[in-house]
Formats: C-alpha cells, sequence, structure tokens
C-alpha cells in the first residue's frame, strides 16, 4: 500500500511539476508587464490591491448553492444538445480584391464570427479581437472548436491593417497564432494596460504598441480612440487574474463613430460612455456566452439591447456568438433572444453573415439566416 501510494504522489507531482513548466514556459500564455508598463499599472486608479478592479462589485459567480455549481460545470462535460451547428453555418468567401488599397472613410463593417470583427473607418483599417484561431485555448487539442473550420479569407490574404485593436487578453478575443501571423502586416496595436507583454513576447515591436486605461485616449494619423470601461476580468494562467485591464472602444473620424464592446456584464458604464462619446452609427456588443451563474460577467441578450441604448447607438450588431460554444445554451439562443428584445426597443439591428462587408449608414443585413440551421 505505501508503494502504491508513493508512486501514485510521484505521478501526481509529476503531472503538477509538467503542468508548471508548460504554464511558465510555454508562449501561448504570454507574459507579465515590466518596467514603465509596470509602472503604469501600479499607478492605475483601476488597479486596487494587486489587480485591476471594476467600477462596481462584481462577483465572478452568483450566490447559487455549491450544488447548482457542480451541476454547471458537469453541464460544461457533457456538454448540451445544440450548443454547436451540426453543419458549417453560411459565409462569404473574401478574395484580397474586396478590400480597397485605400480603406472606407464612412464605416464598414466586416464580422469574422464571435467577437472578430475588421472594421473600416476615417480611411484606417482596423480588425478588433482578431481570434482567428480553431480552438479558444492555451493548446490545439482542447477547448472550444471553431463552428466553420474555414474563415472568410486566410489571414495571410488580409491587407494590410493600420490597427490590431484588443479588449484583453482572454483567449477568446487574443489568440497567439493569430498575432503572429498579423504583426507584419499590422501597422499599430492599441491594446489596455498590461496586454502589452504579451505581444511583446509574441515578437511585435514594442514601439508598434500602445497602451491606454479607462477613459484614456490616443489619435492615430487622425482617428481618436478612446479606451473606455467594461465589466468583465482577465487572465490567461493560473496566477495572472485580473493583472492586465479589460475594456471597450470608442472609435471617432471626423465625421463617424463606432463602439466596440469586448466583453462585459451589464452596468452604468454604457450610459456612461453613451453620455461622453454618444451617439454611435453602430455598436458592437456581446450577445452570447451568457449564463445567469456568471451574470455580472457577461451580458444576457436582454441586456445588450438595454446597454444600445443607454450608449445612444443606432444600429446594433451583436459579436461573441457563432463561432465558439464556451456557455450552456444553444448555438441559436443569444439571436433569438437578442432579435425579441431589439424588437421590443425598437432598435436597429444589423445580422451578417460570417464575411459580408456592410455599412451601418447603408442598406443593413437583416436576414434571418440562422433558421432552419441545426
Amino acid at each position: 500500500m505505501k508503494k502504491f501510494m508513493l508512486i501514485l504522489l510521484s505521478i501526481i507531482g509529476a503531472i503538477a511539476l509538467g503542468g508548471g513548466l508548460f504554464v511558465s514556459f510555454a508562449p501561448t500564455f504570454g507574459a507579465t508587464a515590466q518596467g514603465q508598463s509596470l509602472d503604469r499599472i501600479q499607478k492605475s486608479p483601476n488597479f486596487k490591491n494587486g489587480k485591476f478592479q471594476n467600477a462596481s462589485h462584481t462577483p465572478m459567480m452568483d450566490e447559487s448553492p455549491l450544488l447548482d455549481k457542480v451541476k454547471i460545470f458537469y453541464k460544461f462535460f457533457t456538454g448540451v444538445d445544440g450548443s454547436s451547428p451540426e453543419n458549417a453555418l453560411p459565409m462569404v468567401n473574401l478574395k484580397p480584391n474586396d478590400f480597397p488599397t485605400t480603406p472606407s472613410q464612412t464605416p464598414v463593417i466586416t464580422w469574422f464570427g464571435h467577437s472578430a470583427v475588421l472594421i473600416e473607418i476615417g480611411g484606417k483599417r482596423i480588425f478588433a479581437d482578431p481570434m482567428l484561431g480553431q480552438r479558444a485555448s492555451p493548446v490545439s487539442f482542447i477547448g472550444s472548436k471553431r463552428f466553420n473550420k474555414d474563415l472568410p479569407i486566410k489571414i495571410e490574404d488580409l491587407p494590410t491593417l493600420d490597427i490590431v485593436l484588443l479588449s484583453h487578453d482572454h483567449y477568446d478575443h487574443l489568440d497567439h497564432g493569430t498575432i503572429e501571423k498579423l504583426k507584419g502586416k499590422t501597422k499599430h496595436f492599441f491594446v489596455p494596460l498590461g496586454v502589452a507583454a504579451h505581444l511583446v513576447k509574441w515578437g511585435v515591436d514594442p514601439n508598434k504598441i500602445t497602451e491606454l486605461d479607462w477613459w484614456e485616449t490616443a489619435i492615430y494619423e487622425g482617428l481618436t480612440l478612446a479606451a473606455t470601461p467594461a465589466r468583465h476580468f482577465s487572465g490567461r494562467g493560473l496566477s495572472d487574474r485580473d493583472k492586465t485591464l479589460w475594456c471597450s472602444w470608442v472609435l471617432k473620424s471626423a465625421t463617424n463613430s463606432v463602439y466596440f464592446g469586448g466583453d462585459s456584464g451589464y452596468d452604468t458604464h454604457f450610459k456612461e460612455i453613451g453620455e461622453k462619446y454618444g451617439p454611435f452609427d453602430v455598436t458592437m456588443l456581446e450577445c452570447g456566452q451568457y449564463n445567469k451563474a456568471w451574470k455580472y460577467i457577461h451580458m444576457m441578450p436582454e441586456e445588450t439591447a438595454q446597454a444600445h441604448v443607454d450608449l445612444k447607438g443606432k444600429v446594433l450588431m451583436p459579436t461573441h456568438w457563432g463561432a465558439f460554444s464556451l456557455a450552456l445554451h444553444t448555438w441559436q439562443e443569444p439571436i433569438r433572444r437578442l432579435s425579441k428584445a431589439a424588437k421590443q426597443l425598437n432598435i436597429q439591428m444589423a445580422t451578417p453573415i460570417i464575411g459580408h462587408r456592410w455599412e451601418p449608414t447603408g442598406t443593413l443585413p437583416q436576414e434571418l439566416w440562422w433558421k432552419g440551421i441545426q
């Protein structure tokens, strides 16, 4: 018995050691801030007691009984019927010449699924949260797999990007492999505090990265970018929870404004942003991967509709759905619930298929394309 226990403990120790070494040295986990970046973090009014804080009290999980939480985690392992479509979703196949040499002055939006959105505004081309990998995971064999095997266009065929915009460092928003392929064709990266360290480790020139705190702004060749609050959290490893900031983004040209929400639970910040920077030609807001158990860090679809109203948005485009299953609802539930809520609040909503280039100031894509897809 003692021999058996010794062998068992040795195996457990070896696994723990191997896992720790993997987390410490695998590049996918990124890096921690140092130097001037760390100094800015420590001086941020949003950084307290060694980590970033939300403006409102934001528990990761609600106050539900422990047994309910166990049931939730059990469902994650067993799966939910209908959480992923049986077949690939409809998609527009793009070619390099579909993108003009000079990006549009007025907004043109191309959704790549989940929260990955290519935005043209003010003559600039911006890719927000370009997670274009196959799994939202630090490894290639574990984690939710992308619904569609193919992208609208190969990463290598994308045009030059003026800006890559990141909302936070979670794997379904910041992908190591994607950044490796985009870094050579991206002129500049705008990220929340602390996220630059990941990019630098992956070979991005530090001079091409600008970090912003909430309510800070930057001007890039005539385009104004403002890092605005969100209600969420961050982290890529076992010990870096909330060591980097999360945010939403405002983009303003001389004539147009767009809002990219990243991930966020509902709170008063949407109204504050709307009062300061609205109205917006289009808001891009998450509507999926929610659950009442983590209602503080991800909005319910009905809250997404209200957030759009708070922001003074003209057109709403839902994000954070249509690519990965990261919650316990069916893949269609978010868009069905949001469509109903948008109708009740008289919201103009755009529902493009993946890869469709569309203009918020033009004819909106409003086909209910998900109907009839199992």
